[in-house]
């Protein structure tokens, strides 16, 4: 673990700022092979001084060189704790196994998947960021990573990547309140019938 950065103490608001320098120069492939639910929480981990600037294999040692750059440190190799670096890959679907299941629709942190229940699946090229989250939760193994046809990932990508991620988690966050609201509206309505079946 890192010595905490003397700059993240300086004052109350300069770690968000750090967080969000820090998090322009990371990959946005929303991985998580660092640790982290994600970019945004691996930057604000490492302008907390909790976590080093070493395990984002995306980024790889060109990203590690930019991060020591921001933050006035010492460049390192990347940890292979957190994988290797590698060319950009891509998911495919195998749309002849694919039975529709949508479990790959969740951990996909872009939206990258176009599918329903009982249809078949297709990855949209240009939104994979290559994360392999979608990997696991497939129950037919119909899902494979191949070499992208651009292996650049590039600053446009990076920032489409983070809106579409912030995007989703604001869609959730609102259909995680909206369910809330409804269920405590249920509670209140039994709780209602319940007083006026004893009142009578």
């Amino acid at each position: 673990m890192p010595a905490p950065n003397p700059a993240c103490a300086s004052n109350k608001t300069e770690p968000s700022m750090l967080a969000d320098s820090i998090d322009a120069l990371l990959p946005q492939t929303q991985c998580r092979k660092c640790g982290f639910n994600g970019c945004l929480p691996y930057a604000e981990a490492i302008a907390r001084g909790e976590a080093d600037i070493d395990r984002c294999p995306p980024g790889g040692d060109a990203g590690i060189a930019k991060l020591a750059e921001l933050l006035g440190i010492a460049a390192k190799p990347l940890n292979p704790g957190y994988g290797i670096e590698r060319p950009r890959l891509l998911a495919i679907i195998d749309e002849d196994a694919c039975i529709g299941c949508t479990k790959c629709l969740p951990p996909c942190p872009t939206d990258a998947i176009l599918g329903a229940s009982k249809h078949m699946h297709t990855v949209i090229a240009d939104l994979c960021t290559g994360c392999e989250l979608c990997i696991a939760p497939c129950p037919v193994a119909c899902i494979a990573m191949v070499p992208a046809p651009n292996l650049t990932w590039t600053e446009t990508d990076a920032d489409r990547a983070r809106l579409r991620h912030l995007t989703k988690q604001q869609r959730l966050t609102k259909l995680e309140a909206e369910k809330a609201e409804r269920l405590q509206r249920q509670k209140q309505l039994l709780s209602k019938a319940k007083s006026a079946k004893n009142q009578d």
